[in-house]
């Protein structure tokens, strides 16, 4: 009896023992993973990304694509302005998700909307495309570093140069010259509203020949620009 008792004793602190080197394994490699997060994210506050896995596999299908990285101080006013009425008009206003935008949705039965800038830099930057929960929590992870740590500027001019603007073609400037023959600063508020229309969409909407719906959809961003530079919803971004 007393054998038995003291064999049972063992077992126990032998399952508490290997519950207690399985708990630290976890830990070590969820702070491995958390550092190498934040040396990622401090880098890209300083550094330019060369590239994202979306722009390399796309490169590798085509054969190359078109981008050139330019400061945010090379891109028209109105086409900053224009990509945040677009795609998430209260980016000065939330630290990475907005809110009112997912409730939205989610009462719409729809996604459309709900990803922010800061989302969708986060995404094309260190993650991949796709709807895998896996990396919708990465991406849930990260957005709140990015924001703590790059400006708001800084998120916005790395969006604008990474975006997809059409097939094979990246980043603001790329598509500046693609659709307009024009370089980034010298865009006007149409072809800004229509570049940003687009974005939601760019294999399937053109910026120079625009449908209807893109015509009708770049008004309302020309609109929507307007509106958040009079309101003060650009302030975060603008010098």
């Amino acid at each position: 009896m007393a054998q038995a008792k003291k064999t049972s004793k063992k077992t126990k602190v032998q399952g508490i023992t290997w519950r207690q080197r399985l708990r630290r394994v976890l830990l070590r490699a969820v702070s491995v993973v958390f550092l190498i997060a934040v040396v990622l994210v401090v880098l890209g506050a300083v550094f330019n990304p060369p590239t994202t896995a979306y722009m390399f596999s796309e490169g590798r299908r085509l054969g190359e694509v078109k981008q050139t990285w330019v400061s945010l101080d090379q891109v028209a006013p109105v086409m900053v302005r224009s990509a945040v009425a677009a795609e998430d008009a209260n980016f000065c206003q939330h630290w990475g998700f907005d809110l009112v935008a997912i409730k939205l949705a989610i009462a719409e039965g729809s996604s459309r909307g709900a990803s922010t800038i800061s989302q969708q830099t986060v995404k094309n930057v260190y993650l991949w495309h796709g709807r895998a929960w896996v990396r919708k929590a990465a991406e849930a992870l990260i957005t709140p570093l990015v924001e703590a740590v790059w400006s708001k500027r800084r998120i916005i001019e790395v969006y604008l140069n990474i975006a997809e603007f059409d097939e094979g073609v990246f980043g603001v400037e790329a598509a500046a010259r693609h659709y307009f023959g024009v370089a980034a600063a010298d865009l006007s508020a149409t072809q800004a509203a229509r570049l940003a229309a687009i974005l939601p969409s760019p294999k399937t909407r053109s910026a120079s020949r625009p449908s209807s719906y893109v015509r009708q959809r770049a008004q309302q961003v020309r609109d929507g620009a307007a509106t958040i530079r009079k309101d003060g919803r650009s302030a975060c971004f603008e010098s």
